[in-house]
C-alpha cells in the first residue's frame, strides 16, 4: 500500500491511573487505531514522571507511546477522539523519518 506512513504519539495522562487502568486506556486507543486501519501498533509506557510546570493542575502525569502506520486522512479523526478525552492532558503525533 502506498500512502501509507509512520507516526509517533507522546500521550501525556493524568497521574490518577493506576497500572491496569493505564493498559485498559492504552488498550482501548490502540483498538481505535486499529479501526482506522492503522498497522504495526505498538504501545509502550514510559511511566509516571513529574512535570516541569503544571498543566491543567497536575503535577505529575503517565507518559505513553503509541507507534503505528497509517493513512494521514485518518490522523485528524484519531486527533479528535484524544482532544475530548478527559484523561489526556497533552498529545504529540509526529511523522517518523
Amino acid at each position: 500500500m502506498s500512502g501509507i506512513i509512520k507516526y509517533e504519539m507522546i500521550i501525556l495522562l493524568n497521574e490518577e491511573f493506576n497500572d491496569n487502568e493505564l493498559k485498559t486506556w492504552a488498550f482501548n486507543y490502540a483498538k481505535a487505531l486499529q479501526n482506522l486501519n492503522a498497522s504495526d501498533i505498538s504501545v509502550i509506557s514510559r511511566g509516571k514522571r513529574k512535570l516541569a510546570y503544571l498543566v491543567k493542575n497536575q503535577k505529575q502525569g503517565n507518559f505513553i507511546q503509541i507507534n503505528f502506520s497509517s493513512l494521514p486522512k485518518y490522523i485528524d479523526t484519531f486527533s479528535n477522539d484524544l482532544k475530548f478525552d478527559t484523561n489526556v492532558l497533552r498529545f504529540l503525533i509526529f511523522k517518523k523519518l
